[in-house]
């Protein structure tokens, strides 16, 4: 059992593409027992087609709006940890949907340790450019100021193991985590 009080029982990650919003994500909520959600997942699952498919057909403006829409969703869970999108803060409805409903954890990368991580990547529709690397530069300097105004909390993940990443997030919940309503929800961290 970790010490300290209770976690909320809501949290979301940002961050760049390859920031390990999904991995960690999944592994945090096993450990807490919450249910994960992804949210490029939920999109894949409404549409029958992956991401990249529907980016690349209708556009980033329709689905923005279709991310828009599912996250609305899956922030009426009373439970969850969730896996954003990279580009789910651009919208400023997003952010503040995020930020009411959510602990958000921003998963800062440097764009050199993702282009590590993502180098070998065909899925992510941003990243399929001449020079990804360029491109995550890009992106970096685009939402990095999005990610830290939504975030409650921000985590550096350089290149810890994601066992690591876990316990620093958890040690991070305990520490910046708003304390829950009389009666609210709230859970304590499993070991």
């Amino acid at each position: 059992m970790v010490s300290g009080g209770p976690l909320p029982a809501k949290i979301a990650f940002v961050g760049l593409p390859g920031a390990g919003k999904s991995s960690i994500g999944r592994r945090l909520a096993g450990r807490l027992g919450l249910p994960f959600g992804d949210l490029d997942e939920a999109i894949e699952a409404r549409l029958g087609c992956s991401v990249r498919e529907y980016f690349e057909r209708d556009g980033e403006p329709a689905f923005r709006d279709l991310e828009a829409r599912t996250l609305v969703q899956l922030a009426a869970s009373t439970e969850l940890v969730l896996a954003t999108g990279g580009g789910a803060v651009l919208r400023a409805d997003n952010r503040t949907l995020l930020r009411d409903h959510f602990h958000v954890i921003y998963l800062r990368a440097s764009p050199e340790d993702l282009m590590r991580r993502l180098r070998h990547d065909i899925k992510r529709p941003l990243l399929q450019v001449a020079d990804p690397l360029e491109r995550l530069r890009e992106l970096h300097g685009q939402r990095d100021a999005l990610y830290a105004k939504t975030a409650h909390s921000v985590v550096g993940t350089g290149r810890a193991s994601l066992s690591r990443m876990v316990a620093t997030i958890i040690e991070t919940l305990e520490r910046d985590a708003v304390p829950p309503a009389p009666g609210g929800p709230g859970l304590s961290a499993k070991g």
